[in-house]
């Protein structure tokens, strides 16, 4: 896990000024890499590589990047190749030598071998950009998931490219925010825009989508992208039994746990006391008892005594059931105080809640006990159908195809305590869900339209109804994807990479195995919801193997902090009416918000407004 950067000129300059400009990019992000630096430029200073490193595995400096191979590839890349071992060995019956132990040369080896398809080969997170000398080209590549990141910026006489934003901002890029994104994020919540994967929250930044490679070619310039991977939504194996289900998830979840597992330094898991990171912290405890070896897990939790969300119960029941210590830490409103500008700092775009910052705490945590990778639980909810807003679109989907079982269905739900509404419009969207579709784009439009806080001409001048895309729902698979792959996780993935890399911590994510998403993604939906249940197949796999009062929670948590009572201390609603003051300054918002009191909201709750106003204004 690393920082990169590059510079790639068409009019190649002097190197001493390309020097300092890799160097002021690397530098601008080096808590990704607080173990080493590494700069390479080639002969007519066309090509120009930076690397920052954390060294995770194979420790030598015969490992530092950037990494050269067959005296024509040269390398930078952040990220964690699981499967490099079986890579490798494959590689050598193919005659390719190896002078390091490190996943960097494993890629080098592949991209040879395999060339621009190199990427389908592996099961990690990874961005990296490999430069060849010989043809004059830059290929880089995005993991399926998006789980690392990859920032560029094209001129007419360079491209640069960076792990993050404020390396590109460092090297002269101008900080620009693209305002249709401002407008969205301050009525909706969300940055991401799924029909524009590419694009940033700032203007001329641009971000390689997950599954994605891309080449540049000297001396034409030419740029060009190409999706390399897709989930398969459509196909559904009918024919699975629900004890075959079960048997394969929790093997394919095990065999991804267990590469995730490889690692020359010392690994703990986060632990938030809900169904998924109990699994993880499960999974290992099994592997490490199954390989004879005593456990010595560490994981790493955010409490808040006397909240009435604080999951602190369900971790002491982890606690007695495995051979886990856990350290906690308890984030202040004080320290929230404190960090808030650092977090903004990292973080580079807009986020939904402060759940963010218990998570930053946890991290902060981890690197205070000397423990650099994490494994998490982040995910599932999105693959497995793991909240309860995803109930009325199973109901739709029965409703088109298996009407018989909707009674059933529903009841279950209802003696579960799922409470989400049901009615005319969910009958008619499920019998035209391009209707549908369009309504609830053409409903989020006029909310926003209407918000009571927003100047009029600002939105006039930056609404983009396109931007608002909601998909056509026929089965749960297509909002399962939705979540997946174009707006949710992908907000919840840069959250988790920056929190991460801020401390110098390497989070891995055993439920983004493709291998084991793609198989998700092939059983029928009601292996996903049944009897009232989300994440069936999760909870059945898991059902002998966790206390029970974890595998068949009813409620739904989402890693949440007491929002609202931060919000509620003078100091934070004070910074509030200084956020909306900038806001109004900026022709953003009327002045009428002024004159009334702050809202505080939970992190989760709808129409967030103070909260997005406060983060909002910290990037103007």
């Amino acid at each position: 896990m690393c920082g990169i950067a590059g510079i790639i000129s068409l009019y190649p300059s002097d190197r001493d000024p390309l020097t300092a400009s890799l160097r002021s990019m690397t530098d601008a992000i080096m808590h990704r890499g607080p173990d080493g630096e590494g700069f390479w430029i080639n002969e007519n200073s066309c090509a120009a590589l930076g690397h920052r490193r954390l060294k995770v595995i194979d420790m030598s400096e015969n490992a530092a990047q950037p990494m050269h191979y067959a005296g024509r590839y040269t390398i930078t890349y952040n990220g964690e190749i699981y499967n490099y071992k079986e890579l490798r060995n494959e590689l050598v019956s193919k005659k390719y030598v190896f002078k390091t132990n490190s996943d960097t040369e494993v890629i080098l080896a592949a991209y040879d071998c395999w060339k621009e398809s190199c990427p389908g080969h592996f099961d990690g997170m990874f961005a990296f950009a490999i430069w060849d000398n010989t043809t004059n080209q830059l290929f880089c590549a995005r993991d399926r998931f998006g789980e690392k990141p990859f920032y560029y910026f094209r001129d007419e006489d360079q491209f640069l490219f960076a792990s993050e934003m404020k390396a590109l901002w460092a090297a002269g890029v101008q900080r620009k925010i693209q305002n249709n994104r401002l407008l969205n994020y301050i009525t909706t919540g969300l940055v991401q825009d799924a029909e524009k994967p590419d694009s940033t929250f700032f203007e001329s930044i641009f971000s390689l989508p997950a599954g994605h490679h891309l080449k540049l070619q000297l001396p034409s310039f030419d740029l060009h992208t190409e999706n390399y991977w897709d989930i398969d939504k459509e196909t559904t194996d009918h024919g699975i039994s629900e004890n075959e289900a079960i048997e394969k998830f929790y093997n394919l979840l095990q065999a991804s746990v267990l590469r995730r597992l490889r690692s020359d330094v010392t690994v703990g898991a986060s632990l938030s006391g809900g169904l998924d990171s109990s699994s993880i912290v499960a999974c290992i405890c099994a592997l490490q008892a199954g390989a004879g070896s005593k456990s010595d897990l560490q994981s790493f939790s955010a409490v808040f005594p006397g909240f009435d969300r604080d999951e602190s119960g369900y971790m002491k029941e982890m606690i007695r059931a495995f051979p886990v210590s856990n350290f906690q830490t308890t984030p202040l409103v004080g320290q929230l105080l404190n960090d808030f500008d650092e977090l903004i700092h990292h973080q580079e775009e807009p986020f939904q809640s402060l759940s963010i910052y218990a998570q930053y705490k946890v991290y902060e945590l981890a690197k205070q006990q000397g423990v650099t990778v994490l494994l998490e639980g982040q995910g599932a909810d999105e693959i497995l159908a793991g909240y309860h807003k995803y109930f009325p679109w199973y109901w739709q989907e029965l409703l088109r195809e298996n009407p018989k079982s909707l009674r059933d269905a529903r009841n279950a739900g209802t003696d579960t305590g799922i409470d989400v509404s049901w009615g005319f419009k969910n009958k008619l969207a499920a019998r035209l869900p391009e209707l549908a579709a369009r309504h609830l784009q053409n409903k989020a439009y006029r909310q926003q339209s209407r918000h009571p806080d927003l100047e009029r001409d600002f939105f006039s001048a930056h609404s983009d109804r396109h931007s608002l895309t909601k998909p056509a729902i026929r089965k749960l698979n297509d909002i399962l994807y939705f979540h997946t792959f174009q707006t949710g996780l992908p907000e919840l993935l840069r959250y988790a990479d920056r929190n991460s890399m801020a401390h110098g911590r390497e989070a891995r994510l055993p439920f983004l195995n493709h291998e084991l998403v793609q198989f998700i993604f092939s059983l029928p939906a009601h292996l996903k919801i049944k009897n009232g249940w989300t994440k069936w197949v999760l909870r059945k796999s898991m059902s002998d193997k966790l206390p029970p009062p974890i595998v068949w929670r009813k409620d739904k948590i989402g890693f949440e902090p007491p929002q609202q009572e931060w919000m509620q201390d003078n100091r934070i609603a004070e910074k509030i009416m200084e956020s909306r003051k900038k806001l109004v300054t900026e022709h953003i918002l009327k002045p009428s918000v002024m004159q009334r009191p702050v809202v505080a909201q939970p992190a989760h709750q709808e129409g967030n407004d103070d909260f997005r106003y406060l983060c909002a204004a910290s990037f103007l």
